[in-house]
């Protein structure tokens, strides 16, 4: 684990700066009115840290970056005065390229929130910066040679192994650095946007011969490409070819090199990138490893992206906010955030309060500009978000930096099984097991994290805790992390292991012998073989059998409240959050996948009068209380009774309440 980390501060209560087209106006008196007014705003909203949100693709606006950082300086100056820290957030490699009528057209119904002020297509040929063209530094399709296009985004990609274009990028770093007083930076798309028909530029084939002795097949090459016809370009590929899989391995490569450089550019500044995912197979064919990346970054952003009914269903992004939080603690304890996007106030609610759910810091958002229009009734973020942040400054202002979550299991994501794109014989993914198992132990109110990778190699890190660990579709194992496994258990560790284990080495070449041959469940007791969690339900066998006790057991009540047990120094915490939530869509908004934009939500928790049993000698209070922003300052008595010698029965009366609570001790009492 890296030294304690090392930053100049947490960002605390986070939002957006939205900027505007007429921004860039800097410095006409009504641009700097809109300024000042926006900063005392954020004051009032209790925001410690605001991030830009706006000219995004950054290079679209070379021709004014002196207007443009005039205008940054003057956004620093005036937030510095309230004591609010300022980042940046740009996309660095890419630039808006609409490629007919129709697809520009698109860009301006889907991302409006770029600012869309791009070169016509006659003047992109000339588009250039510190003497780089812009033509010259993109992606190369290997399909036909031309540049690299993100459909999704109508943007064409600058490779990440090109030297002009990295030799551009630390300039410009160089100058926004000298130019605007930042307290931190983002930059975004740490990946390729292009997917996998690129990139066959002469860098990127250089960079495969050198590192990995491979070459890329001509396109169409099945061996290789597997099936282009008949699926998306996202889910090419045949993972059975090693060389595929080097490719692979190597453009993530190059973006965690791209993102060194930037890091070695911004020295003690903290640095961010944008991730709304780390665990699926698709994260492949975007280059996007945020495990790669994670040694260069010195803040971890969750995107828990969502403005439509979906975003209700917030149980599906747990395991995802717990992975991210997880890598940012074995990176020194660094601050993580999730960023949640709203357009109406229970969306911003749920937003708060699922950072709170999850111990981390809340980065909140409006997304009006990913709609065609602005809606006629449309909130400012500080409108939005200032209640929640006043009332837990006022009531319940817990720093999450010296929280623990209370993990009772243990649950194994290893990276070697998305890198080299193992399936079950169902062609179900690792991560698929993953999402079960988090579900499951959500529901049952059972505290859990993520083991990792580099944990699983260490016998000291994954003897370090007497919790179970949770081992299921580990197809993928390197020897020191069968090593590992192994000793943890002959030292009495408890391990869940469903089959396949260790059937492939982490470079994904099938073993002579699974790893499972060698476990002997009479030398090590603590072994237990299950069924896999996408085939049946294991953690309810483990249950049912008394196998497994949870810290905490729901006696009555609504079981769709899903409750968190966190420990700190200053007392401990029980965080509830409705997982029966029912969303009000808009009448008429929808998104840009057709989806109604979520106006509302409406709890359908049917007893909200709970009881829970809970053991006193792993979670301990005394005099606890009930708080929410939905009683306001009110707050409520939190009845517990003895009920054996180890534990404790806490009456929690929900009335009233449908989305978050917490219980914490009352001012001077802890447990």
């Amino acid at each position: 684990m890296d030294k304690k980390h090392d930053t100049y501060f947490t960002p605390g209560c986070t939002a957006s700066w939205w900027c505007t087209l007429e921004d860039i106006l800097w410095p006409e008196k009504k641009i700097i009115e809109k300024i000042k007014y926006t900063a005392d705003s954020f004051a009032q909203a209790r925001i410690e840290t605001a991030i830009n949100f706006g000219f995004h693709v950054r290079f679209d606006f070379s021709n004014y970056f002196s207007q443009l950082h005039g205008y940054y300086a003057a956004v620093c100056d005036e937030l510095h005065k309230y004591g609010i820290r300022f980042m940046d957030h740009y996309s660095c490699n890419h630039v808006q390229r609409p490629r007919n009528m129709d697809e520009f057209k698109k860009v301006h119904r889907n991302h409006r929130h770029h600012i869309l002020l791009f070169h016509d297509p006659q003047a992109s040929a000339h588009a250039q910066y510190e003497g780089h063209f812009f033509n010259d530094l993109c992606e190369t399709d290997i399909r036909d040679g031309s540049r690299g296009y993100s459909r999704n985004y109508q943007l064409e990609v600058f490779c990440h192994n090109n030297p002009g274009f990295l030799d551009m990028h630390m300039k410009y770093l160089a100058r926004l650095l000298k130019e605007v007083p930042l307290d931190g930076i983002e930059v975004d798309d740490m990946c390729d946007y292009a997917g996998l028909a690129t990139c066959g530029c002469e860098y990127c084939r250089e960079r495969l011969s050198r590192d990995y002795g491979r070459e890329i097949a001509p396109f169409g090459d099945e061996s290789f490409w597997g099936d282009t016809r008949s699926r998306g370009e996202y889910h090419w590929g045949n993972y059975d070819n090693p060389a595929f899989r080097d490719w692979l391995k190597m453009k993530s490569d190059s973006v965690a090199g791209h993102l060194a450089m930037i890091k070695a550019s911004v020295r003690k500044i903290p640095l961010m990138t944008c991730c709304s995912s780390s665990g699926p197979i698709i994260l492949n064919s975007l280059a996007l490893n945020l495990e790669k990346l994670s040694k260069s970054l010195d803040f971890f952003m969750l995107e828990n992206c969502g403005i439509n009914t979906g975003s209700v269903d917030w149980v599906r992004m747990d395991p995802e906010a717990l992975q991210q939080k997880d890598i940012a603690a074995k990176r020194g304890d660094a601050p993580a955030m999730a960023i949640s996007y709203s357009i109406y106030g229970d969306g911003a609610y749920l937003g708060w309060a699922l950072a709170r759910f999850w111990g981390v810091f809340n980065w909140s958002s409006t997304l009006n500009q990913r709609l065609e229009k602005d809606p006629d009734d449309a909130h400012e973020i500080s409108e939005l978000i200032g209640g929640y942040n006043n009332w837990e400054a006022a009531n319940s202002d817990i720093d999450f930096t010296k929280c623990s979550d209370i993990a009772e299991v243990r649950i194994a994501s290893n990276r070697y099984c998305r890198e080299n794109g193992w399936r079950d014989a169902e062609g179900l993914e690792h991560w698929d097991k993953v999402v079960k198992w988090a579900g499951s132990l959500v529901e049952n109110n059972i505290g859990y994290r993520i083991v990792r990778a580099d944990e699983l190699a260490d016998e000291t890190a994954l003897g370090s805790s007497g919790t179970p660990l949770v081992l299921d579709g580990l197809a993928c194992l390197s020897d020191p992390q069968f090593n590992a496994i192994s000793m943890y258990l002959e030292k009495g560790g408890k391990a869940w292991i469903s089959l396949p284990f260790g059937t492939h080495d982490e470079n994904g070449f099938p073993r002579d012998k699974p790893c499972s041959d060698y476990l002997d469940k009479n030398i090590q007791k603590g072994l237990e073989i299950i069924e896999t969690s996408t085939a049946g339900n294991p953690l309810g066998n483990l249950l049912t059998s008394g196998s497994f006790t949870p810290v905490a057991e729901r006696l009555s009540g609504d079981s769709r409240w899903a409750l968190r047990l966190r420990t700190s120094g200053s007392g401990n915490q029980i965080h509830l959050l409705n997982r029966a939530l029912s969303a009000i869509p808009h009448p008429s908004l929808r998104d840009n996948s057709g989806r109604p934009i979520l106006a509302g939500i409406e709890s359908q928790s049917l007893d909200n009068k709970l009881v829970y049993r809970i053991d006193s000698t792993r979670f301990p209070m005394s005099r606890p209380e009930l708080l929410s922003p939905e009683l306001g300052p009110a707050r409520r008595d939190v009845q517990i009774t003895k009920s054996g010698r180890r534990s404790c029965e806490y009456t929690i009366d929900l009335d009233g309440i449908g989305i978050y609570a917490v219980v914490q001790e009352k001012p001077g009492e802890k447990g």
